[in-house]
């Protein structure tokens, strides 16, 4: 597995050896050893997956108390997806990564703990998968408000129109007004 720096030091594309032929493809997705090599020694104790559809965007998602690191990835389709930094004493606090997952590319995305998550669904029937670090508490989960200026992400939403959200993404707080980790 080969090990991708980001602009915000924590962030990580991980590109997975991926065993082709005229069969079809074989990877390794996760191994706790291998991670470990890389830096990434975690635990994950959540499996999450979701199915949507091209332009629906989902997040940005944090969880104040119990906060969830995640390893991401997208088996079919492809989204755009995206880190925010929410750590107070970070260098980096309040900016943004974002990266292209797909079917075809294999990639996968780390999030840490203490980072903002959301994406674009950029192709209908995408499926995305995520690998968590801490289990999902609904009482603790905070959004972010996911086009707040003073961020600046860059959707891609040329691709997609207006972006199809939930009551909750809708209403995400601003970055200056938003719970954030010391």
């Amino acid at each position: 597995m080969k090990l991708v720096e980001t602009d915000i030091a924590d962030v990580k594309i991980l590109e997975p050896r991926v065993f082709g032929d005229e069969r079809g493809f074989f990877m390794e997705t996760w191994n706790a050893r291998t991670l470990a090599g890389l830096g990434l020694d975690v635990a994950f104790v959540q499996d999450n997956e979701s199915l949507s559809a091209k332009g629906v965007l989902r997040g940005l998602h944090y969880q104040i108390r119990n906060p969830q690191g995640k390893l991401v990835r997208v088996v079919t389709g492809s989204v755009f997806d995206v880190a925010v930094d929410m750590r107070k004493s970070s260098a980096s606090f309040g900016r943004w990564v974002g990266v292209h997952l797909s079917a075809a590319n294999k990639r996968m995305f780390w999030i840490p703990p203490g980072f903002a998550h959301g994406f674009l669904c950029l192709e209908d029937a995408t499926h995305f998968l995520y690998k968590c670090t801490d289990y999902y508490a609904p009482e603790h989960e905070r959004s972010l408000l996911w086009n707040d200026p003073a961020i600046g992400i860059h959707w891609p939403l040329d691709c997609v129109g207006q972006p199809q959200l939930t009551p909750k993404d809708q209403q995400g707080r601003l970055l200056r007004d938003a719970e954030a980790f010391p």
